[in-house]
């Protein structure tokens, strides 16, 4: 038995159908004056696995307001700009990469969150892995900084980093999302260490790979990893058309 859908209509053909209202004789006596518009925004929560460490991405503002004080990389929303859009286009002039993993996490809108006027932000959150770790084009501007070591922060950007690091430890656990932040080939120990470094805890050795092995999210490679005098360790792949953990 076919499982009923719900008809979805294209954007073109929502746009056609919004431009055709533009045009209809109510359209002249609606006045859109009566109506707050309040600004649109997005911001980043760019992380990243560095040194042992979970890391997050900042930019220190140099103008009014909060003006000194650390930021999440974003900007304004254009005004045909789709939000997803916004997003995509900062992480790229913010970071200069783009083939990442960008998820939309939450919209913050306290009418007191920005002291310029009533700015209405949509979080996202990106993971990005060591080796596409964008390089600092604003000199000592732009920064990685330890999630648990973290400077004063402007506007609410606090707020939303507790949120960003809440979704990322309920989605490690739940999906194969970590193999964001892993090489291509890894071992089960490399694999383990990014998990305790996002969750901030210490895991049962047996138990991880149990439930890692189990899931049939990695599957095991013909190669070894040498590493000094130890035992050479076996290297692993995600398999991405699994199911998540």
């Amino acid at each position: 038995m076919k499982v009923p859908e719900i008809p979805v209509r294209s954007l073109a053909e929502i746009e056609a159908q919004v431009e055709a209202e533009k045009r209809s004789s109510d359209a002249a006596a609606y006045d859109s004056s009566r109506f707050y518009h309040p600004a649109v925004t997005v911001d980043l929560v760019v992380f990243t696995l560095s040194e042992r460490d979970l890391q997050v991405l900042l930019i220190h503002r140099d103008h009014w307001p909060f003006k000194g004080q650390w930021a999440l990389p974003g900007g304004f929303v254009h005004e045909n700009e789709a939000i997803s859009q916004a997003a995509h286009r900062q992480l790229m002039e913010k970071t200069g990469v783009s083939d990442v993993f960008l998820e939309q996490l939450h919209t913050f809108g306290h009418p007191h969150r920005d002291p310029r006027m009533r700015v209405v932000t949509v979080a996202y959150y990106a993971l990005v892995p060591a080796d596409k770790l964008p390089k600092a084009t604003e000199g000592e501007h732009v920064r990685w900084w330890s999630i648990y070591q973290l400077p004063e922060l402007a506007f609410d950007h606090d707020r939303i980093l507790e949120r960003a690091l809440s979704r990322l430890r309920r989605k490690i656990m739940d999906t194969n999302v970590a193999f964001q932040f892993m090489p291509d080939k890894f071992t089960l120990t490399q694999l383990q260490r990014t998990y305790e470094i996002v969750l901030g805890r210490t895991l049962d050795k047996r138990n991880f790979r149990k439930k890692v092995l189990s899931s049939g999210g990695v599957k095991e490679t013909d190669e070894l990893h040498l590493q000094g005098r130890h035992r050479p360790a076996r290297l692993y792949e995600f398999d991405l058309d699994a199911r998540d953990f």
